[in-house]
């Protein structure tokens, strides 16, 4: 498959399916290496064809997969030092690793990655742009605050797939702890709907073709909710852009590079 399919969105964990002609990836393995395995198949895409998995941070909704396919199927991960430290003292083990810095970018295959920096609670949290052919798509996700840098990564880019974690009144509403409301609400927590949707409005275009929002909290969002207010927003702006959810329990919309390239 040319494209991406996210395989699983949320605290539960998280994975995306990335391919071109000869490069194949997945972005973050916070669900088990079966689930992974199953939902590529899916897809149409075997897990022996995967050749890496880039980290975006080492929390276990992101990692989960990696002790069965970094050690036993011996898939090499690209992380930054920090987190693959990170990643060496939660599995015990010491997988092969590609390390990358923050800020620079890389090649691997026929596809440029660029790892940036973003606001969350761990060690050196990324999230990425990656280009092909002619296109860019930008995955950012598990930040508390978009900032500047972040804006200006997320420019230009052909997809976007970006956190709707929660609504504010949700949250306060809940019966979680105290401290779980002010790590999620915080700068170094989620985005909640609201500042999705002011994101977009910083970076929306006209040729952008499909948004999918990711990393919807099952207890404090709405997928309806959610929809509503980024297209309310973008209808506001003058823009009608197809927007779909990236689900937990499932893959979700799969985006396909050939039909993109055909109306370039």
């Amino acid at each position: 498959m040319k494209g991406f399919c996210p395989l699983a969105s949320g605290s539960k964990g998280n994975s995306i399916f990335f391919g071109t002609q000869n490069t194949r990836i997945l972005i973050d393995a916070g669900i088990s290496a079966k689930t992974v395995a199953d939902r590529l198949d899916e897809i149409g895409v075997a897990l022996q064809d995967i050749d890496a998995i880039l980290i975006t941070h080492e929390h276990t909704d992101h990692i989960k997969g990696l002790s069965t396919l970094a050690l036993r199927n011996k898939i090499p991960i690209f992380a930054n030092s920090d987190t693959a430290k990170a990643i060496v003292e939660i599995l015990g083990e010491v997988p092969k690793f590609k390390i990358f810095s923050t800020g620079e970018t890389f090649e691997f295959g026929d596809i440029e990655v660029h790892p940036f920096s973003i606001q969350h609670d761990t060690l050196d949290p990324v999230a990425f742009t990656i280009k092909t052919d002619q296109l860019k798509i930008g995955f950012c996700t598990d930040l508390g605050f978009a900032t500047t840098l972040v804006k200006n990564h997320l420019k230009n880019c052909d997809y976007l797939y970006i956190e709707a974690n929660h609504q504010p009144s949700m949250v306060h509403a809940c019966n979680r702890p105290q401290v779980y409301k002010q790590r999620v609400l915080s700068r170094q927590g989620h985005l909640s709907n609201e500042q999705c949707a002011e994101l977009l409005a910083e970076v929306v275009h006209p040729n952008l073709k499909h948004i999918h929002l990711a990393h919807l909290s099952q207890e404090c969002n709405c997928p309806t909710l959610a929809l509503d207010i980024m297209l309310n927003k973008l209808a506001e702006l003058g823009y009608k852009i197809e927007t779909s959810i990236a689900f937990q329990d499932c893959i979700s919309r799969a985006i396909c590079f050939e039909d993109s390239l055909n109306h370039l």
